[in-house]
């Protein structure tokens, strides 16, 4: 028997976790906010990722983090769950830094990202 299966993540921000999705070209929608399992199961979320088999991907928010929360058994992304939650994690991180260089005064000079999908950012701040 299949069920929705909740993971738990470190993603607390939801303007990132969306800016997150998107660079990774990831579609996604919170209107309805419904995660559609087997036998038309169905759970809330609050960012749902919908997939072609109509069983939903979503993200819900369980008062400290974002869980992930999907039927993993009709898991059909081109990335494993765990790769999908790695590249989500980093890209995330990314943002995040980004975002608190950002209200730091810190702007970035420099970005390379290195075969294994390691990426080196150099921030730099101007003082007048």
């Amino acid at each position: 028997m299949s069920h929705f299966s909740k993971i738990k993540t470190a993603l607390k921000d939801l303007d990132l976790l969306k800016q997150s999705l998107n660079d990774l070209a990831i579609k996604w929608y919170v209107k309805d906010n419904i995660v559609k399992g087997y036998k038309d199961q169905i759970t809330f979320a609050n960012i749902v990722i919908p997939q072609n088999n109509n069983y939903d991907i979503g993200f819900v928010w369980n008062g400290v983090e974002y869980q992930l929360v999907a039927d993993l058994q009709f898991w059909q992304q081109p990335w494993s769950v765990e790769f999908f939650l790695n590249k989500l994690t980093q890209r995330y991180a990314y943002n995040s830094i980004l975002k608190m260089a950002n209200d730091t005064g810190f702007h970035p000079v420099n970005e390379t990202v290195k075969e294994n999908g390691l990426i080196k950012l150099t921030l730099q701040r101007w003082r007048p």
